[in-house]
């Protein structure tokens, strides 16, 4: 019998979160200790199949003795720490960050918790007048796989992670640019078709604004036939391979519309290639 070495399990600190008292695991962050314990923190760059890049700054929460306020999503917890999740200061912050965004992107298809977010804390998106400069700009149509609608990015750089080190290693995109002309671009602008891009839509899967979006649902949604209440989400294992996939299949009308995984998933964590997300034509007429 050959001996399974196992990790010291950690240690436990205790943390005050708006004034409950909660133990931690040591080395978690208080994002994740407080979605344990039910206490709702909003996120938008976070996802918990990707790296933490503490770009969107809509977790940020309040941490007794620290200068400024902190992001949830990597702050760690220690011993001792007194947190306030949704004070004053927290929800003024995340108001103007919600209204900053709004001002300058186009948040229309952004996910139901971000929209229900918006309205807890009245979300005004024409604060600062119509006159506000904004990344607006044609959709890009390359393939018939995916497209990008950038006048909907909001910089997470959630698509980056998919395409690095944390999914897929293709290092097909990244961020370009400054100010208002800062965006996610591939390789010298190159057009998609000819970059390092292997069309895995792991990008698309973990884009919370649909900057990136299924041609399919881009279709749909244009000829105004895409209606979610309509359809059935069905779980079965991916056919191309021996790996294990599991994929959801969107169905709607009869006829699938859309692929994902879920991010619990053991073998994909929410990660598939061409063929898993994009290889369902066979199943139907098109």
């Amino acid at each position: 019998m050959t001996a399974v070495p196992l990790e010291d399990p950690r240690p436990l600190v205790t943390i005050t979160v708006d004034g409950q008292e909660i133990t931690a695991t040591a080395g978690s962050t208080i994002l994740e200790t407080c979605r344990r314990v039910g206490i709702e923190i909003p996120t938008l760059c976070y996802l918990e199949n990707l790296t933490p890049v503490n770009t969107c700054r809509v977790c940020v929460i309040e941490v007794d003795g620290s200068r400024t306020l902190v992001p949830a999503c990597s702050r760690v917890v220690s011993e001792g720490q007194e947190i306030q999740t949704d004070n004053e200061r927290v929800a003024l912050n995340r108001k103007l960050v919600y209204e900053l965004l709004a001002s300058s992107v186009d948040m229309s298809l952004v996910d139901a918790p971000t929209r229900r977010w918006m309205d807890h804390y009245g979300v005004d998106a024409g604060r600062f007048g119509v006159e506000a400069a904004t990344v607006e700009q044609p959709v890009k149509i390359e393939d018939d796989l995916y497209i990008r609608d950038y006048a909907k990015c909001i910089l997470c750089y959630k698509c980056v992670a998919a395409c690095g080190e944390d999914a897929q290693n293709t290092f097909a995109i990244t961020a370009a640019g400054r100010g208002f002309s800062a965006g996610i671009a591939t390789e010298f602008e190159t057009p998609l078709p000819e970059s390092a891009c292997v069309y895995c839509g792991n990008c698309v899967a973990v884009c919370p604004t649909g900057a990136l979006m299924v041609k399919t649902e881009f279709d749909m949604r244009e000829a105004g036939t895409w209606d979610e209440d309509k359809q059935r989400v069905t779980t079965t294992i991916c056919p191309y391979c021996g790996v294990g996939c599991n994929l959801e299949l969107h169905v709607q009308d009869n006829e699938i519309v859309k692929v994902t995984s879920p991010l619990d998933h053991s073998v994909t964590s929410g990660h598939l290639c061409i063929k898993g997300r994009f290889g369902f034509q066979h199943v139907q007429n098109r």
